[in-house]
């Protein structure tokens, strides 16, 4: 079926909800990006089951949260983008240490609260600048700390619309990487362990965030660092080494601030930043023998 077909088919019951030919630079940290074919914002869980039960198996499904670690190409994304954030946003406080938190809750959010209850540690989830989803998929980290040690299990739902939970053992972990069990599975939620607070105030959280202002170009438009940390070192140092810090390819520059950061000046375009990104990982690996890995992840067509 085409995307045209598909698309009508989809408008009258899923109305308000779902749109075509949605630019994605509206819903990217870097604020760039072209246009997927369909960009749909479930009320619920019962509305993104019936959704993914009749989408065509062979469309590609992308999950986006607050587009922080994503870059879209000028040609944008072929199939449909699904979009938690708004709607799927539960935080509540189980027994003990235990906390349910929704996929669309923001990360920043869900710091700020586990202080208010006490428990922790959370608070380098202050660091992290996208929703609790994007962070449970790339197993995303801050300030030493990282989202799955405190997972307990997690709630999925499958291609066909089927709901499960699934235990956090399921998982393959690894810094910035989350290995599911199954293929194409998106998350809804989890049910997160924490213990008491060493701490009363929040002193740890602004001491966190402060660092993050004194240290990292914040208000620019950037997706946070570009690249993983090699074993032993620290890409922003390997950059800075090169002689990269200030690099510009159309409108797309090397943050002078912090050299893993790559930030939108403006007037660039996916290609900019990616023709950036290429030529920092090829000057580190002339200069040093690494290759720079991107934490950023890239994806669509080309214009």
């Amino acid at each position: 079926m085409s995307a045209a077909a598909v698309g009508r088919a989809f408008d009258a019951r899923f109305a308000g909800r779902l749109r075509r030919s949605e630019p994605m630079s509206r819903h990217t940290s870097w604020h760039v990006g072209g246009p997927a074919d369909w960009y749909f914002e479930p009320r619920d869980r019962t509305d993104l089951a019936e959704f993914l039960h009749e989408l065509p198996r062979e469309l590609p499904l992308w999950w986006v949260g607050l587009g922080s670690n994503l870059l879209v190409r000028d040609g944008g994304l072929r199939g449909a983008v699904i979009v938690l954030h708004g709607t799927f946003e539960r935080l509540e406080r189980l027994a003990d240490g235990d906390v349910h938190c929704d996929a669309g809750v923001p990360c920043a959010r869900l710091a700020r609260q586990c202080l208010r209850w006490g428990i922790g540690p959370a608070d380098f989830f202050a660091g992290i600048p996208g929703t609790f989803g994007g962070a449970l998929a790339m197993n995303a980290g801050a300030f030493g700390g990282e989202t799955w040690p405190h997972v307990a299990e997690v709630e999925v739902i499958g291609r066909d619309g089927t709901i499960r939970n699934r235990a956090a053992g399921e998982y393959r972990i690894a810094y910035r990487q989350c290995l599911p069990p199954v293929a194409h599975e998106g998350f809804l939620a989890a049910r997160l362990r924490f213990g008491p607070r060493s701490e009363a105030d929040d002193a740890p959280i602004r001491a966190m965030l402060e660092r993050r202002r004194a240290t990292q170009p914040i208000g620019a438009w950037s997706c946070g660092s570009v690249f993983t940390n090699p074993p032993g070192d620290h890409a922003a140092r390997l950059i800075e080494a090169a002689g990269l810090k200030g690099r510009t390819v159309g409108g797309a520059r090397v943050s002078p601030k912090h050299a893993n950061f790559i930030i939108n000046e403006g007037t660039a375009t996916a290609a900019d930043l990616e023709t950036l990104i290429t030529q920092v990982q090829q000057t580190v690996e002339a200069k040093f023998g690494i290759r720079l890995v991107p934490e950023v992840r890239i994806v669509g067509e080309a214009a």
